[in-house]
Formats: structure tokens, C-alpha cells, sequence
């Protein structure tokens, strides 16, 4: 058996607020760690019933990026419920909210950007 191993470096400010993520694996040719701006990690708990999870990003991270974030993620995890559950029209009703999510985003910030 095999194991791997991902290592995850925060940065903070003296507020605690994100100042940087950097992450590596093991299981990867890339050397030294990878910047990211924002970070999803979530864990099923079996024996409780109940995601812990967490969720930061940096300063820096703008609201479009946000919006990109958050459309791309919700699209994976849609795929990934398809391809678990073989529950592929909730997969597909899964992905039609977030391509809503994505127009309405987009909207909402070009009608703050002209303001």
C-alpha cells in the first residue's frame, strides 16, 4: 500500500486573514509548493453524517475570480456526483444552477462595474 500526502502552508496577517496559500504533493512531478488564492477542502465524516470543511482565501482575491471559483468547483462537483451515483439528470440539474450562478454573478458585477 501506498500513501501521499498533501501539505498545506497558510499565511496570515495579524488579523488572521489569509496573506497566502502555497500547497505540494507528493504524488507529483511539479517541484516546490503551488500558490493558490482560495482553497476548498472538504471530509465525510461517516460516523457523525456530516461534512467538515474548509474554506479560505487570500486578500487579494477578486470577486470575479471568486465567481470563476466557486462556478468551476460547483461544475466539478456535479461531475463528480454524476460519475458516483450514476444520478446523472441531478448531475445535469446540478450544473444548470451553476451555469444560473455564473450568468447572475457576471450580472450583478458588470451593473456595479458601470455604477
Amino acid at each position: 500500500m501506498s500513501m501521499s500526502s498533501i501539505i498545506i502552508d497558510v499565511e496570515t496577517d495579524e488579523n488572521r486573514v489569509p496573506d497566502s496559500i502555497k500547497w505540494k504533493a507528493t504524488d507529483t512531478s511539479i517541484a516546490g509548493a503551488q500558490k493558490a488564492k482560495a482553497m476548498m477542502l472538504s471530509f465525510w465524516d461517516g460516523s457523525e453524517k456530516t461534512a467538515l470543511r474548509i474554506d479560505l482565501w487570500t486578500k487579494d482575491m477578486m470577486i470575479d475570480e471568486m465567481t470563476d471559483f466557486f462556478y468551476q468547483t460547483m461544475m466539478t462537483m456535479a461531475d463528480t456526483f454524476g460519475r458516483a451515483t450514476n444520478h446523472d439528470e441531478i448531475a445535469g440539474d446540478m450544473k444548470n444552477f451553476a451555469q444560473d450562478f455564473y450568468r447572475k454573478s457576471r450580472d450583478k458585477q458588470l451593473k456595479e462595474n458601470k455604477a
